[in-house]
């Protein structure tokens, strides 16, 4: 697929989505080169399980799957769920979520963070002695940019120089290519941060995501391999500093109580961690033939866990765009296939930033009345077949 010397695409950042896309292109012959300025600390199976962890949907699961990696993650310290209760701290009423009712063994999958990033970076090492395969220039980083009609030329720190018709910044929430290309974002910042542990409870977690709604923030338990629970408990960064200082002892208390004993007593806690939580999404995915991907494009509440998922859905979208040009002997950088992702991407990305951010306000209240509404819209969704339905399809990426 070369001409004159290019390849077709750069991915700059060998994070989960940069790596994906990375495989996926080459799977599907294209010649791409990926970018990575720190090479990912290797995981090892006797490690403590990452604070972060992440919640996989159906059509991420089938993403990797499709990438020859699912079976090597699966293997490791996958941990799938077949059921999420959701419930209010503030009023009656639940919803569940059970993978039986459609006809499935899960809903989704806790993965660690760092466990995903090393089993895609061991992939993109090992195929790199392939010659289709994606070439990895690691520990190095873009020192210039420059871009024409026909194609993007960079040149690398360590003094290599690249030339595409594509190049696709997955850099980060912080990405720096999107400073250099000049492409603004909205930013909002929720004074939240989410802590995060693993806990051992008194009770079984019943490969079950507990989610309770509470005033300044939402309290999730998501099932760990080990029969232990991830907490992502969001709290207003003064009260999140307030739980941190806490023995050990007060802390368990508290968070007992935040689960609404649901598991039982909490037993015991790795050491604490806080995330500071923002909303930031790009005003625009496209500058000439660069393209932004992943969280380099937006960064959501985690109150769903659907940020990463959302960020493999632009992995999806992009490839597809990709393959179709390649076709029908397209140019993968031409300006109307890039518009045609960014255009199907942004759209979606923003829908479900906009409704994340509602369902935060909105469960973060601590209005009464506010509060009745929201029992009653869970119970009224918990007891309506078609709308339940469509909500368990939208969270695991089947619609």
């Amino acid at each position: 697929m070369s001409r004159r010397g290019e390849i077709d695409a750069i991915v700059v950042g060998a994070g989960v989505a940069g790596a994906s896309l990375a495989l996926a292109l080459a799977r599907d012959g294209f010649e791409v080169a990926v970018v990575e300025s720190h090479v990912p600390k290797a995981w090892q199976s006797t490690d403590e399980v990452d604070a972060r962890v992440v919640a996989l949907a159906a059509d991420a699961m089938a993403l990797f799957d499709d990438l020859g990696v699912w079976s090597d993650i699966l293997g490791a310290r996958a941990s799938g769920y077949r059921r999420m209760c959701v419930w209010d701290a503030l009023a009656p009423g639940q919803l569940i979520f059970d993978a039986a009712d459609d006809g499935k063994a899960d809903l989704g999958w806790i993965v660690e963070n760092r466990l995903l990033q090393h089993v895609l970076w061991q992939a993109l090492a090992s195929a790199n002695a392939d010659v289709s395969a994606p070439r990895v220039f690691a520990q190095a980083a873009i020192e210039s940019l420059d871009q024409d009609a026909q194609g993007v030329s960079v040149a690398l720190d360590d003094g290599t120089r690249l030339r595409a018709r594509l190049l696709v910044a997955a850099d980060g929430a912080q990405s720096a290519l999107r400073v250099r290309l000049g492409i603004a974002t909205l930013h909002h910042d929720y004074d939240q941060r989410a802590i995060v542990a693993h806990v051992t409870t008194e009770r079984a977690h019943e490969h079950t995501a507990w989610q309770r709604f509470q005033p300044g923030g939402p309290l999730a338990l998501l099932p760990l391999s080990d029969g232990r629970s991830s907490i992502v408990w969001s709290r207003p960064s003064a009260d999140a500093e307030r739980l941190l200082a806490l023995d050990d002892a007060e802390f368990l208390a508290e968070l007992g109580c935040a689960t609404d004993f649901r598991l039982g007593a909490i037993i015991a806690s790795t050491p604490r961690r806080a995330i500071p939580l923002q909303l930031r999404l790009a005003e625009r995915y496209v500058e000439g033939r660069c393209v932004l991907l992943g969280d380099a494009a937006h960064s959501v509440h985690p109150l769903a866990g659907q940020g990463l998922n959302l960020g493999l859905r632009d992995v999806a979208n992009l490839r597809e765009q990709c393959s179709a040009a390649r076709s029908r002997a397209g140019d993968i950088g031409a300006a109307h296939l890039l518009r045609r992702y960014e255009r199907e991407r942004r759209s979606e990305n923003t829908m479900a930033a906009r409704a994340l951010d509602l369902i935060e306000r909105i469960y973060g209240s601590d209005r009464m009345a506010v509060a009745a509404a929201r029992g009653l819209a869970l119970g009224l969704a918990d007891r309506v077949a078609p709308l339940k339905h469509l909500l368990s399809a939208g969270a695991a990426g089947r619609l």
